[in-house]
């Protein structure tokens, strides 16, 4: 994706080393917030308010982890809008898997896309946050004033499934509300294309445990006589698919639509070489729910995926324990409580015996989002990524992941949210060696204020306008 010259307005820094070097201050913070302790996302957290101070940063607490909040209301009859983002990252995974230290982020050329810096959390949230922090810096610095009201809300929690937002939206609903969410959340499709996301999956996590003795098993001594939970376990698990890759759970698919014959020739008509796709991922072929298309089944379809098991080891031993991972990607039409009913009644139904089986749901399920093709800040966003992308068709594509605060900004501030994210898929997230194109950061800096710009020339309440 080649991005226009510069353009009137806005000046950006001419070259990016101050920007790799600041954000990778922010990276160095290591966020994790599934277990890193207090002091540490307090840090990141503060480090965060601290850019923030044009808009009277500061750190807020929840029960959990603490939020960032900011607001600069110094445009009169101008529409209000809410910046959201996340400083919390994912745990790193094995750490033989990375080139260099997660946490030490690093700066280099990669011939295959070009000059990257590398770190835990530096594209999935921290390095696209940033770029609505500097986006608001230099106009202030550069027009005095912002072209529109804006407010600012970074959690510590996304990670984790954002067990504290509600409350926290709840208690401050008033001093929150805007006329749309922007969320700095949420990778673009592709880098090779401009992209908008229409829609983000919801999300249902499960954990099965199966236990079978009060203890671990000599599988000479006893095989044979007793159950295993890790066969019961597997024979769960095995249950929920079809061999064709369908779910198998009764009441899974209830309340969804067929796609429509426009949507999927909007699908067909977008670039995509499924062998090559797979192929990349090291595989020969894909699989998945029959009569779809791959990005089908990405963007439209639910899925079910059995994420981890653990039960025993490599020695002769019948395990006491086993545990199954599951989680379920919802679309709209499907309700995560309905979801969570159908499962619980599958796993109870499955004739296994000698073992007693437990079924817990790891949170509250996240309903699917999605904004309409034609909302007034999807066609203001797509002028602002047509400015910065001259000639390049923006897609309309949807989130596979689950991004669960704005499911939460629908019920409780009443307000859409619209993703314009300059992270991209194919960046490693949630993955060793997460990375993130330096190009990026400047090119989303003209794109935020091309969009801010657009947004501004949306009067409240006349037709067309954000509340439309």
């Amino acid at each position: 994706m080649t991005a226009a010259p510069e353009a009137p307005g806005l000046r950006f820094d001419a070259d990016d080393d101050g920007y790799v070097r600041e954000l990778s201050e922010f990276v160095a913070v290591p966020t994790v917030s599934r277990d890193a302790d207090a002091a540490t996302m307090l840090a990141g957290a503060q480090w965060l308010a601290s850019r923030l101070s044009f808009a009277a940063g500061r750190v807020e607490p929840t029960a959990g982890h603490p939020v960032v909040r900011g607001e600069w209301l110094g445009a009169p009859g101008a529409p209000t809008v809410l910046v959201y983002g996340h400083y919390d990252v994912q745990p790193t995974g094995a750490a033989a898997e990375w080139r260099t230290p997660p946490f030490q982020p690093s700066v280099e050329d990669d011939a295959a896309v070009g000059r990257i810096v590398r770190g835990r959390g530096v594209s999935d949230d921290k390095g696209t946050i940033y770029i609505t922090v500097k986006t608001a810096q230099a106009f202030l610095a550069q027009e005095a004033r912002l072209p529109l009201n804006v407010k600012f809300l970074f959690e510590g929690e996304e990670e984790i499934g954002s067990p504290h937002l509600a409350a926290y939206l709840a208690d401050h609903a008033g001093d929150l509300a805007a006329d749309l969410v922007i969320s700095a959340d949420g990778a673009m499709w592709r880098p090779g294309e401009p992209s908008l996301s229409l829609q983000s999956r919801g999300l249902v996590a499960v954990t099965i445990t199966v236990r079978g003795a009060s203890g671990d098993l000599h599988s000479g001594r006893y095989g044979g006589s007793v159950a295993n939970p890790v066969h019961a376990l597997s024979q769960i698990l095995a249950s929920m698919h079809d061999a064709d890759g369908r779910v198998a759970v009764p009441g899974f698919y209830d309340g969804l639509t067929e796609l429509s014959a426009e949507r999927r020739r909007e699908i067909a008509s977008i670039p995509f070489d499924e062998t090559a796709a797979v192929r990349a991922l090291g595989l020969e072929q894909g699989h998945g729910e029959p009569g779809y298309t791959t990005l089908e089944r990405l963007w439209e379809r639910p899925t079910l995926e059995i994420n981890g098991v653990s039960g025993g080891g490599q020695y002769t031993v019948i395990p006491h324990v086993a545990t199954g991972w599951v989680t379920c990607r919802l679309v709209p039409g499907q309700s995560p409580e309905a979801i969570a009913r159908a499962i619980a009644d599958h796993v109870s139904r499955q004739d296994v015996r000698g073992v007693a089986v437990d079924v817990r749901f790891d949170a509250p399920g996240v309903p699917a989002y999605t904004i309409p093709a034609g909302h007034p800040a999807i066609r203001a966003a797509a002028g602002a990524l047509a400015a910065v992308y001259p000639g390049q068709p923006v897609v309309l594509a949807c989130i596979g992941g689950t991004v669960p605060a704005t499911s939460l900004f629908e019920q409780i501030l009443g307000a859409k949210t619209l993703f314009f994210s300059f992270s991209t898929a194919d960046e490693n997230l949630h993955a060793p060696n997460e990375f993130l194109r330096v190009s990026r950061l400047r090119e989303g800096m003209r794109a935020w204020e091309a969009l801010w710009r657009r947004l501004a020339d949306a009067p409240l309440g006349a037709e067309g306008s954000l509340d439309a």
